[in-house]
């Protein structure tokens, strides 16, 4: 702030001038964290300097006693205070020792929070989210899902002492299961945070992580039941297996900077390539141990997530592909065919730029699309793969937002299974973002832990069991740490609560199926009876959009009008119902 003159007097007291040092990129990490808190402790701690003026005040208090008696001239103006016409002294009208009383005091106070669960804003002084209805001091982050939703960190919905016991038994037993499930898992990916402050938290945040491992950890999956697999960074060398030296490079210098963004919504920090080349690295010796047979299946719990990483260009949080990195260090091991399973809620369209004119590995996604204007924009059912690939790349693109379990596992039962059959592959990936999980505030679909372990359930059917799930996104830590728990579950060879075998899909839901099929039978020869089947069953409308139904409703009832009120009245419904009919019958 300048220093500034009186408007009245250019010999006025100049005033301090006080700075307040803000987040920027640059810098030590430890100096800027120290002084940030420093800083603002000052400042809050601060109050405005009162006015001192010279300690004889004869003229004002006389000045004042006139006013009170009736007395006196009343032409006093602010100029004339400003330039010491009338002195003051520390009286009871000084107000430097002035302290806010407790009905100030709540008036002034910040009743803006932030949900520790969904990280939606929340005004007022509730105790509970009125997006998720989590309690502001939840134990989320301590105890995973397991902590309950209503009240503060220390109730549980579960007996926390003896998950407590439960948990020091197997660490002092070294109990691992026969079964051989691995995860992937390192510390060092926690750090990986923004600096700078925004509005509201990130949604691709540290305690993602923590809230999935306490809830393992609390439900004796891990430690306990799975084994652990060595962390390391992933090598250069490496990584240009799937990624240009453009990316490389720009993720590597990173860690010479403070903060720094590569698109407006994805960060990094000093220590983010440390932390995306330890994930790549866990998800490529994930890969290459369960497919060498060293381990059944594996879970990778990493961050940052990787599907919308492209080529050259890190993008929508991630900034090397995991799921691409597995996928290639599969085929280094020996497996011929790669399946890739993409259920995160937005298109992974760094996985498909990397594979889309690749036979060998075969891309298949569910997400979110609404004609393109869902992020990132890509995935329509008609993006099929280039060149000699045609059909490798299959989209899976869901109209509208609120899709569940019945969508997602009729999807699965018509379009994903038939075409993973006939691929064949050697070795499967899933790409696990749980953002499409019930409650997810950017997903805002209705997946379910039940609806997750049953499409694991049968991914776990292909090449052998080889499977490798690898965490993207999810942003509602309740929701994701259920729904990891639940697939980690499956992995470890339980079923799930409840097995769905004739499902019911939304006529949304069914419409994108049939669309998916109608494109991908040209390369997958099994689809062409289920597609027939379906338009059997369901009938030719239902490929007909809703607003399209009614435009051809509207124009085959337009027959003689004057019929409608006469006594042809009944001649008028029939004949433009059986327009109607021979109009959807001619659809295709």
């Amino acid at each position: 702030m300048n220093t500034g003159a009186s408007p009245f007097s250019s010999s006025a007291p100049p005033i301090e001038q006080r700075q307040m040092n803000q987040h920027s990129k640059g810098g030590k990490a430890e100096d800027r964290l120290s002084n940030g808190d420093s800083e603002s402790n000052s400042m809050r701690d601060q109050q405005p300097e009162a006015a001192t003026f010279p300690a004889s005040n004869s003229h004002f208090k006389q000045h004042w006693e006139e006013q009170e008696n009736g007395q006196g001239s009343s032409d006093v103006t602010l100029e004339d205070m400003y330039n010491n016409s009338y002195e003051f002294e520390d009286d009871e009208d000084d107000d430097s020792d002035w302290e806010p009383s407790s009905q100030d005091q709540n008036v002034l106070k910040i009743t803006k929070w932030f949900c520790v669960n969904c990280t939606m804003d929340n005004f007022g002084t509730g105790v509970h989210c009125e997006f998720c209805d989590e309690h502001r001091r939840s134990g989320i982050i301590n105890y995973g899902f397991l902590a309950s939703p209503l009240s503060k960190e220390e109730s549980l919905t579960v007996n926390e002492a003896d998950a407590t016991v439960r948990l020091k038994d197997l660490r002092l037993k070294g109990i691992v299961a026969d079964s051989q499930t691995a995860i992937g898992f390192d510390e060092r990916m926690l750090l990986h945070d923004e600096v700078e402050m925004k509005s509201r938290p990130h949604a691709e945040r540290p305690d993602r992580l923590r809230a999935i491992a306490a809830s393992l950890a609390a439900t004796g999956i891990f430690p306990g039941r799975c084994s652990p697999i060595s962390a390391r960074e992933i090598t250069r060398e490496e990584l240009q297996m799937v990624h240009s030296l453009k990316n490389i490079d720009a993720v590597e210098l990173t860690s010479h900077l403070y903060s720094s963004y590569f698109t407006p919504d994805t960060y990094a920090n000093q220590y983010s390539a440390c932390a995306a080349r330890l994930a790549a690295g866990l998800c490529f010796d994930l890969a290459t141990s369960i497919f060498s047979g060293s381990a059944k299946n594996g879970f990778a719990l990493v961050r940052p997530p990787g599907h919308h990483a492209c080529v050259k260009q890190a993008m929508g949080f991630c900034l090397h592909n995991n799921a691409a990195i597995a996928a290639s260090a599969a085929q280094r091991a020996g497996a011929k065919k790669v399946l890739i399973i993409d259920w995160d809620v937005h298109h992974g369209n760094g996985t498909q730029e990397i594979f889309e004119n690749n036979k060998s590995v075969l891309y298949v996604s569910l997400h979110r699309h609404e004609g393109g204007k869902f992020y990132p924009g890509t995935g329509a059912a008609d993006e099929v793969g280039t060149m000699d690939a045609e059909g490798y790349c299959v989209n899976i693109p869901w109209s509208c937002g609120g899709v569940g379990d019945n969508d997602y596992i009729f999807a699965f039962q018509q379009v994903v299974m038939p075409i993973a059959s006939e691929f064949d592959p050697d070795f499967t990936i899933i790409s696990a973002g749980f953002d499409a999980a019930r409650g997810d505030p950017l997903g805002c679909c209705d997946v379910t832990p039940t609806g997750y372990a049953q499409m694991t359930q049968m991914c776990s059917a292909l090449s052998g069991g080889k499977l490798l799930v690898i965490l993207e996104g999810g942003y509602n830590l309740r929701s994701i740490s259920s729904s990891a728990t639940a697939v980690v579950k499956v992995l470890l060879g339980d079923s799930p609560e409840h097995n769905v075998d004739q499902v019911i899909p939304t006529k949304a839901g069914l419409r994108t199926v049939l669309e998916v099929l109608q494109i991908q039978m040209k390369y997958w020869p099994s689809l062409e009876p289920k597609f027939l089947k379906l338009q059997s069953e369901w009938g030719c409308s239902a490929l007909l959009d809703r607003k399209l139904l009614s435009k051809r409703k509207r124009r085959c009832s337009m027959g003689p009008t004057w019929w409608k009120w006469g006594r042809r009245r009944w001649l008028y419904r029939v004949w433009c119902k059986n327009l109607s009919l021979d109009h959807f019958k001619g659809y295709n």
